[in-house]
């Protein structure tokens, strides 16, 4: 390719270079560095985006599912951890028709699931900026390493987003890494007749031309896994449980005669678990039951959990205790998934242990003894690849490393721990190395380095349950 060159005269060319070293020297210009793909999670390395935080998410979607399209509007408001001169968005298909940085146009680009973005002015350290990204297209769904679905899940009435690990990318443009939390404001419009349910409070309804939009709004930080959009038919009910605490749940047409019985135990088991946990950590609580065949698993969605047609009572104990632990109290990394896991198995143990069932002692044993040997597999705290972060070992070996410490401390120091550890990382996030640093700094009397070695990190089953 030939290159046509403007000859231009010595002196303009040297007040030019003494114009560039000056404005280097003396305006205190930016110059930054791109924030990079990724934060390096030990898994899913392309989850996240380096060189920012977020702080909100404002989502108007509008959707149709007779077509499956979606039109979408993200304000992502984030502040900068360092100059930058580019930063990535995780966004999985669709079309970005626009963005912008605090109003003006962005140049972007798209590579796999990376959307890049370079501002017209370089961004400093610690400036919070906005950015506008506006797309549409059909939502896709995404087959996780261990072969579940997530992402936008087409219905026979409507659509179910789900995002655990990475699926919410899918439909919104963020940075789509546990690390990084924020609130949310999600607007969804869908054809008059239909509900659109998601995370946090209703506090905005109306219908024009046809339509119905629904204005959602989460107060509280929220890893982006844990949102959830719901658009069908669902039948919705209010009440409150403990202290006045207002409850939503919204239950798919055909699934409310088969749900009635476990969802009228909701408020109970809400306050049984804050009898153990503490208080409930979000402003409001709930459930989505969603048609059978609309997902193959339950997900704890943030303060209002997801179902697969209607739950039983200990999947509704399991997915609300994630409230606390991993909702409230998030992995730092997938590698952290037994913080999840762990504590929500656990959490169904003490349920059976309080409600007539076999003891936690009793289970703990009946686990070690069983015939299932995929427990044992890998260590709770390293998964073998991220195939494996929903094994069993994350699930009922993490759940015995926690029966482990309460037979180290006694009941009377473990239920304390168990209101604790929420308390002191209350919508923040954890690894592993911060969990078992605060259980010692909590313990000074014990010592847990044989639970650490062996229930904890190491291969194989324990020779001594």
């Amino acid at each position: 390719m030939s290159r046509s060159v403007r000859l231009v005269p010595a002196a303009a060319v040297m007040l030019t270079f003494s114009l560039v070293l000056t404005g280097t020297a003396c305006d205190g210009g930016v110059h930054g560095t791109p924030g990079g793909p990724g934060v390096g999670d030990p898994y899913f390395p392309k989850a996240g985006n380096g060189g920012y935080d977020v702080g909100h998410y404002g989502l108007t979607l509008d959707y149709t599912p007779a077509t499956r399209h979606l039109t979408g509007t993200a304000v992502i408001t984030a502040t900068a951890t360092r100059d930058l001169s580019a930063f990535d968005l995780d966004l999985a298909g669709l079309h970005v028709d626009s963005v912008t940085v605090e109003g003006e146009d962005a140049p972007f680009s798209r590579a796999g699931q990376e959307l890049t973005v370079r501002p017209r002015a370089d961004l400093r350290k610690d400036e919070t900026f906005r950015t506008t990204v506006r797309y549409s297209g059909t939502p896709g769904t995404l087959t996780d390493p261990d072969g579940s679905k997530e992402g936008w899940l087409p219905t026979a009435d409507g659509a179910l987003g789900l995002g655990e690990p990475a699926g919410s990318m899918a439909w919104f443009p963020g940075n789509h890494h546990p690390s990084d939390k924020a609130a949310y404001d999600i607007t969804v419009t869908v054809p008059k007749g239909l509900q659109a349910v998601s995370n946090g409070e209703l506090t905005g309804q109306s219908t024009r031309g046809g339509r119905t939009s629904y204005h959602w709004h989460t107060a509280e930080p929220m890893a982006s896994y844990l949102a959830t959009v719901a658009i069908g038919h669902f039948d919705i009910a209010r009440s409150t449980g403990p202290h006045g605490l207002p409850i939503l749940t919204a239950v798919h047409a055909g699934e409310a005669q088969d749900s009635a019985d476990v969802l009228a135990q909701f408020p109970g088991i809400i306050k049984w678990e804050e009898d153990i946990f503490g208080p409930f950590p979000f402003s409001s609580a709930g459930v989505i039951v969603a048609g059978p065949g609309d997902s193959g698993y339950a997900l704890e969605t943030q303060n209002r959990p997801t179902f697969p047609g209607a739950p039983d009572t200990g999947t509704v104990v399991h997915e609300l205790a994630h409230q606390w632990y991993g909702d409230s109290v998030t992995p730092k990394s997938w590698r952290d998934m037994w913080l999840n896991e762990g504590f929500a198995t656990y959490a169904q143990w003490l349920w059976t242990e309080d409600h007539g069932g076999s003891s936690a002692q009793q289970t703990f044993m009946d686990t070690y003894n069983g015939d299932d040997d995929s427990i044992w597999a890998y260590p709770p705290a390293k998964p073998s690849s991220a195939a494996h972060i929903s094994d069993s070992p994350v699930y009922q070996r993490g759940a015995m490393v926690l029966h482990k410490i309460r037979q180290r401390i006694g009941d009377k120091a473990f239920f304390a721990l168990l209101r604790a550890w929420p308390a002191a990382r209350r919508h923040a996030y954890a690894d592993t190395a911060d969990f078992t640093a605060w259980v010692q700094a909590q313990c000074p009397g014990k010592d847990f380095a044989d639970i650490w070695k062996t229930w904890l990190y190491g291969d194989g089953k324990p020779a001594h349950p």
